[in-house]
């Protein structure tokens, strides 16, 4: 990570307002998403001295209402809809109207996130207040017991119906709108697709969950209708993004690799349509509508 100054405060106001928080973080923090190495490179019997991109990452602290909640490791880029994803998909928060302020606080060993967020959101929280540092986005989140681990999932009001063909094409154009994955081999994205399987938006991050964070993030940010599209993700289906999306109401989520069966189950629970495998000219549809496990 390029070297950064003691601390730069950049303050923006509430949510709702136009401001700079209806933009990415990019513009506010300059710290690089990726550094040059040079490396030795082996092939085919062949050593050569060469130079390579890796993905940085870096320290982000959570802090709400003056107190730290829980540390993660992320790519340092779109860290605003990252706080805000993280919050409405971890039940911090739930809605965008109960986040009053943000401020990125830029220090020497990482980047702190200082919401302001609705007195009873932050009473809620001080009662399963826990402190954690994340793991290029994996873990448990800080869960203190299983209930926690496992929360109960969110039954969708609509279950989701793509089509093959959207799902098609939103897979065809996935690589070209991941630059940070081209660049360094190590990120993976989350994409906003419409019905038709354009891609819409994508957020990019060293860890899946991050990743779909940043994304949920950017569309409540937004106002995004989550009924009128589905979301595509470079990795597995794990339980915690079906929980992640079914949190906001997205009905369809879509895995280039498998999920898991608990993955499977939850989203069956909730009527979440489920793709896994999704790859050019094949796809695996292991929920396309609710159903009755006890049957």
């Amino acid at each position: 990570m390029a070297a950064c100054p003691t601390m730069v405060i950049h303050k923006d106001v509430e949510p709702g307002a136009e401001s700079d928080l209806q933009q990415g973080l990019q513009e506010d923090l300059k710290l690089e998403l990726h550094a040059s190495v040079s490396v030795n490179r082996w092939e085919r019997g062949d050593l050569s001295l060469a130079h390579d991109n890796v993905a940085e990452e870096v320290a982000v602290a959570l802090v709400y209402n003056g107190i730290s909640h829980v540390v993660m490791m992320t790519s340092p880029n779109d860290l605003k809809d990252f706080a805000l994803g993280f919050s409405i998909t971890e039940g911090i928060l739930t809605s965008a109207d109960e986040l009053y302020g943000i401020e990125l606080q830029q220090h020497d060993a990482g980047v702190e996130v200082q919401m302001n967020i609705a007195s009873q959101r932050m009473m809620q929280l001080k009662q399963q207040r826990r402190n954690l540092t994340g793991r290029t986005g994996c873990g448990l989140c800080g869960a203190e017991s299983l209930e926690q681990a496992v929360r109960p999932i969110k039954v969708l009001t609509s279950p989701g119906h793509v089509s093959d063909q959207a799902i098609q094409n939103a897979v065809l154009k996935l690589d070209q709108n991941q630059p940070q994955q081209a660049l360094t081999g190590a990120c993976h994205g989350a994409a906003w697709c419409n019905k038709q399987g354009d891609i819409l938006m994508i957020r990019e991050d060293v860890g899946r969950h991050n990743a779909l964070d940043k994304l949920i993030g950017a569309l409540v940010r937004e106002g995004i209708d989550m009924q009128q599209g589905f979301v595509l993700i470079s990795s597995r289906a794990s339980y915690e993004m079906v929980q992640k999306v079914t949190a906001v109401g997205i009905n369809a989520l879509v895995a280039v690799s498998a999920p898991t069966g608990l993955a499977l189950r939850l989203a069956r629970e909730a009527g979440l349509q489920l793709i896994g495998f999704a790859r050019p000219h094949r796809h695996v549809s292991y929920s396309p509508e609710r159903t009755n496990e006890s049957e």
